[in-house]
């Protein structure tokens, strides 16, 4: 199905200067549900169809414990789930690309897809989570989802033996879906979607980078979190910041170094303390937060014992293994071949995601064990990887066609990240910037926002990891109001609000007014 440009024009304008406005199903919500088990979409064959009509305040899905709960009840909404085009693969497994779509009783005309996380293998509910205790779907957008061609378990990899699963998996089936949703929901609220959105983290993120990079105009905003964007070397990037904190741990019961023992709770306290003396204040104010993690000059150097280790200072062979933890992997002629990791309040976290100090462990295999490693070799096959190659994001910086029809791109990551390095997806905006104009033509569509204390995609001891920037994006597009400042809160700081700026700002106090309150911070 197509739309005419100056159809879906006119939806737009119709929203935005009617913001309030919703548009009701064509017929009541349970019948106009149902109906949609007897779809039919031309040149798609859809299986396994099923539509259920959710009445409002029904619970939400069962989802993870560490997710937080939701605030704000779902409203009524019909819950379509489908598989598009079923086959049997060269492995013996049945395939086809899985989708959840949620049509809400009251839509605002606003379409949101929900990136995935891992390996998929399952669509996720559609609820679009803000990361403010509501969903997109409460908000009146209609959100999809997708297993991306495979069912399995997150870190499932099997599938990846059938090629037209590993292409899905790869870019396709994200490009699929989010055209064919589109054209359900043409069919089933007899208008296209006014705007249309992606947000997503980890491979969410990586989902997001692609859209953006391979279906330019599929999408008008566009929010990416910790972007999973080059796994075979963020890969190398984890074991080598194992692999150096080896060389000062203790053997386990098999005589292997364990590199969650390498710096006691004591030493850790010790690098968080170290590191918060030096650069806490760098924002104006000692609050427990580094505002600035990449101003941030911390030297491991300064806590060296004095004579024999002690409680609060470091051995010299912890404090050297330490930095070249850090520093990040180099092959033998001294290229960087992944950036190293911030010094951030975050690397000493045990609840969750481990931070980097208490252990950098391998996320989808056993845990890393050699106290050496050839960086070259292991850069050569992440080069070589042919898989790698088809996910990868980390390379095209040319956007013009998304930025030329009015696309908007926030990115963000959690400074602690100790999967993804956030220099990594810094690079990646710096690249960005040089090959779209500079700075200043570049912050008209595309902006990134580095999270201090926070790990992937969420959490951290010290972060303020709640922000919305669904609703930031949507004001850009639809407002053209761009983000000057994101408000970030959190459960590791009851009653504190900061604001999450740009890059290369940071959060600064003004001087006077509430230190809890982000109104009394600027972006400098």
């Amino acid at each position: 199905m197509h739309f005419r440009a100056s159809h879906v024009a006119a939806v737009a304008v119709f929203i935005a200067a009617c913001p309030r406005v919703t548009w009701a199903l064509a017929s009541s919500g349970e019948s106009a549900c149902a109906a949609l088990r007897q779809m039919q979409v031309p040149g798609v064959v859809l299986a396994d169809v099923t539509a259920q009509w959710l009445p409002a305040g029904s619970p939400p899905p069962a989802e993870p414990p560490w997710v937080p709960p939701l605030t704000v009840p779902l409203p009524a909404y019909c819950r379509l789930s489908a598989t598009i085009d079923p086959r049997p693969g060269a492995d013996g497994k049945s395939y086809g690309i899985g989708f959840a779509l949620a049509l809400p009783a009251e839509w605002n005309g606003r379409f949101l897809f929900q990136g995935g996380g891992g390996l998929n293998g399952s669509a996720a509910p559609p609820l679009g989570r803000t990361g403010r205790g509501e969903t997109a779907l409460s908000r009146g957008f209609a959100v999809v989802t997708t297993d991306t061609g495979h069912r399995g378990e997150v870190f499932d990899a099997s599938f990846m033996a059938d090629q037209q699963a590993s292409l899905d998996f790869a870019y396709q089936a994200v490009g699929r879906v989010a055209s064919l949703a589109k054209q359900i929901l043409a069919l089933h609220y007899g208008k296209p979607p006014a705007h249309s959105y992606f947000m997503g983290c980890s491979t969410g993120g990586r989902e997001g980078m692609l859209m953006a990079q391979r279906h330019p105009t599929y999408f008008d905003g566009i929010v990416v979190g910790a972007p999973a964007m080059r796994t075979g070397f963020s890969g190398i990037g984890d074991e080598w910041v194992a692999t150096m904190l080896n060389r000062v741990a203790p053997p386990d019961a098999s005589g292997k170094p364990d590199a969650g023992r390498a710096f006691s709770a004591a030493d850790r306290k010790a690098v968080i303390d170290g590191l918060l003396a030096a650069c806490d204040a760098g924002d104006g104010l000692k609050d427990g937060i580094v505002a600035d993690p990449i101003g941030c000059r911390f030297d491991p150097g300064s806590l060296r014992c004095a004579g024999a280790k002690a409680e609060g200072c470091l051995s010299a062979a912890q404090v050297d293994a330490l930095g070249k933890a850090f520093a990040g992997p180099k092959d033998s002629k001294g290229r960087q071949v992944y950036p190293g990791f911030p010094f951030d309040t975050g690397i000493a976290a045990t609840q969750g995601i481990p931070g980097l100090l208490a252990g950098s462990m391998n996320p989808v295999g056993p845990r890393f064990t050699a106290t050496e490693m050839n960086v070259d070799e292991r850069a050569e096959r992440a080069a070589a990887d042919a898989q790698g190659q088809l996910t990868t994001t980390w390379g095209w910086t040319n956007l013009n066609t998304f930025s030329g029809h009015g696309g908007k791109l926030i990115l963000y990551h959690g400074v602690s990240d100790p999967w993804f390095s956030a220099l990594d997806t810094l690079d990646y905006y710096e690249r960005l910037t040089r090959a779209n104009g500079g700075a200043a033509a570049v912050s008209a569509w595309s902006r990134l926002f580095l999270v201090p204390g926070m790990g992937h995609c969420g959490g951290g001891p010290a972060a303020l990891d709640s922000f919305d920037m669904l609703a930031a994006v949507v004001e850009w597009v639809e407002g053209q109001k761009a983000p000057q400042a994101v408000r970030a809160t959190g459960r590791a700081w009851p009653g504190r609000s900061r604001p999450l700026c740009p890059y290369p700002s940071h959060a600064h106090y003004k001087g006077t007014g509430d230190v809890e309150d982000a109104a009394s911070f600027e972006c400098r």
